[in-house]
């Protein structure tokens, strides 16, 4: 599977487009389980061994075929700050119908904090009115946490 890495710049007219930062093969099958992406996310991004934390966003088509990967915000070793707006700017920029959050913790203890909750259904809120839905919420370090397993979204 070829996976893409895109991140938002601003043209001459300070509108918002894509940019592809990379592209790099993933042997694995598709990412269509919740261990499935934070396997892909280890791989590919080392997102396990991280020193500070990092949001990325999955975007996926009406099909589930993976869009692209975004970095959304790095940030410190217990907090990275990401708002609805530059999450769904480039949603919608990439056509995705779909889209998967997916974030670690260095202190590597998935347990979701009272933050994590809270963004999730914030995001969830806005994805809702704007059309794009967010299937997921990954938290990955010592193993992974899916909201969607485990709060059943």
């Amino acid at each position: 599977m070829r996976v893409t890495t895109y991140r938002a710049e601003l043209d001459e007219n300070q509108h918002n487009i894509l940019v592809r930062e990379s592209s790099r093969n993933y042997p694995g099958g598709s990412v269509n389980s919740p261990i499935a992406i934070a396997e892909m996310m280890n791989a590919l991004y080392g997102l396990n061994r991280q020193a500070e934390e990092h949001i990325y966003m999955l975007a996926f088509t009406t099909k589930s075929g993976l869009l692209g990967v975004f970095e959304l915000s790095h940030g410190t070793v217990n907090s990275a700050l990401c708002q609805p707006r530059e999450i769904f700017i480039r949603a919608l920029l990439c056509g995705a119908a779909s889209l998967i959050l997916v974030h670690n913790h260095p202190s590597l203890d998935v347990s979701p904090s009272k933050e994590d909750r809270a963004v999730s259904e914030r995001i969830r809120k806005a994805g809702a009115i704007v059309g794009v839905g967010v299937t997921d919420h990954i938290i990955v370090g010592n193993g992974y946490y899916s909201f969607k397993e485990r709060e059943h979204w």
